[in-house]
């Protein structure tokens, strides 16, 4: 089953939010600043969403690790 390009899109807005707070807290124990933890978490939010996005795409069209699903009106045997 092949993902929607939304669902690709909410999945890297979701990581991106958890990924975000877990930059801002280590720029802040780096910096000492919160005004310099929050900028850099400002960006790197938007320009990772956008990685994250072409990353799921690339995988979406390939076809390594994946496995063809057995028609559902015939039998399956396969171990």
């Amino acid at each position: 089953m092949a993902d929607k390009h939304y669902r690709s899109l909410v999945k890297g807005v979701s990581w991106r939010i958890t990924g975000s707070i877990d930059t801002m807290i280590i720029a802040y124990f780096i910096t000492g600043q919160l005004k310099w933890a929050l900028g850099i978490m400002s960006v790197e939010f938007f320009t990772k969403i956008g990685l994250f996005y072409l990353h799921e795409r690339v995988w979406e069209g390939l076809a390594f690790g994946r496995v063809k699903e057995a028609k559902k009106d015939k039998p399956n045997f396969d171990i």
